[in-house]
């Protein structure tokens, strides 16, 4: 019985039988594992003329899955109604009785989309015009998200992007350890952490104070969730809808330059080499705001290079925090992976910083009215 890598637990003739549940009107083929998914277990299926892509929500992750299937059905179905005219979202594959998802044996959910044709997903920015596809599609995506009623939305990931909470999580384990971390990594990144405290709160402050609002986000608009066409110069769709909920632009668009401007990536070996590129982030930067038009105003302005710099600093402690906890939340392939994307992820941060200027000009030039 072969077992497909990354997903030990997982056979496949079980995934042959999950796959049959759901109605794709022709045989199930190939199933073979999909994409670089740190949270679900992902697959892709083929029939005689179609793909399609199984997901099993990690429930460890995701307390309330049924909500995040709530939530993409009606982003799709108010979207439909508006004008049909949003974003490209993955068409839905129903179970033979009708569902939008099924139950494995162990209470798992599991569900079925439509595999994007003639598409890709890129391991980095290649050049400017790509750059600006990225920020015209994250761009499209906010613009026609706007239009919908937010409170139709429920919260699917509680939580999510609460920085002070995850800072305060962060400190709390690293108190508890019943030993003292021998690792001077650990604790050169915990100076760098208390040093940068006061940015944790920066834009829940600005939102307590009514200067930015909540909105519908991506939640996750990372380089991995976009798909471009396979010429590989136009954006075709935003993929991995599973943190669509009410939340802050400014999370999405300064998580979508952390991870398109990071040209070394999330798991490179020298953190020392880490940079955040400026061409790309002027690039993205100039589509994004082509895209939104006037749906930004001043001070939703003036708070995105606090978000720019909030991004890598929040995702640095989580990795920090699931090493520290052994590697419980992210899938790792080495214990220390986590301590490494950690490092990473602060360096980033500390080159954001000697960039503030530049990156300041790049935004209120996109945005000149």
């Amino acid at each position: 019985m072969r077992h497909l890598a990354g997903t030990e637990s997982l056979a496949l003739p079980g995934l042959q039988a999950m796959a049959a549940r759901f109605d794709t009107q022709e045989p199930i083929g190939d199933i073979e594992p999909l994409g670089r998914g740190l949270i679900n277990d992902t697959f892709s299926v083929a029939t005689r003329t179609r793909g399609y892509v199984l997901q099993r929500i990690n429930a460890r992750v995701f307390p309330d899955p049924e909500r995040i299937m709530a939530n993409l059905l009606v982003f799709r179905t108010l979207l439909a109604e508006h004008d049909g005219a949003g974003p490209r979202i993955p068409r839905l594959v129903l179970t033979r009785d009708g569902a939008a998802f099924t139950r494995d044996a162990a209470g798992d959910l599991w569900r079925m989309m439509e595999l994007i044709p003639n598409a890709i997903t890129l391991t980095r920015i290649e050049n400017a015009g790509q750059a600006r596809e990225v920020g015209r599609l994250l761009g499209g995506f906010h613009r026609a998200a706007a239009t919908l009623p937010i409170e139709r939305f429920g919260v699917s990931l509680p939580g999510f992007h609460a920085t002070p909470a995850y800072l305060e999580r962060l400190q709390r384990v690293f108190r508890d350890l019943e030993r003292s971390p021998a690792d001077p990594a650990i604790v050169m990144l915990m100076e760098f952490v208390d040093r940068h405290r006061w940015l944790a709160a920066s834009l829940d402050d600005a939102q307590r104070t009514g200067r930015i609002r909540s909105r519908i986000a991506h939640g996750d608009p990372k380089l991995d969730n976009i798909l471009f066409s396979t010429n590989r110069a136009d954006a075709l769709a935003l993929i991995d809808l599973d943190t669509i909920q009410p939340g802050l632009i400014q999370h999405d668009l300064g998580d979508c330059l952390r991870s398109c401007c990071n040209r070394n990536g999330e798991g490179a070996p020298d953190p020392a080499a880490t940079r955040f590129d400026l061409s790309v982030c002027e690039a993205i930067l100039s589509g994004y705001a082509a895209a939104t038009e006037t749906l930004l105003d001043a001070e939703d302005i003036n708070c995105l290079y606090t978000a720019i710099a909030l991004m890598p600093f929040e995702l640095g402690m989580r990795f920090l925090t699931d090493h520290l906890e052994g590697n419980r939340y992210f899938r790792v392939d080495h214990p220390d992976l986590n301590l490494l994307k950690a490092q990473i992820q602060f360096a980033l941060v500390a080159d954001i910083e000697c960039k503030e200027t530049k990156i300041r000009g790049m935004i209120r030039e996109a945005f000149r009215r």
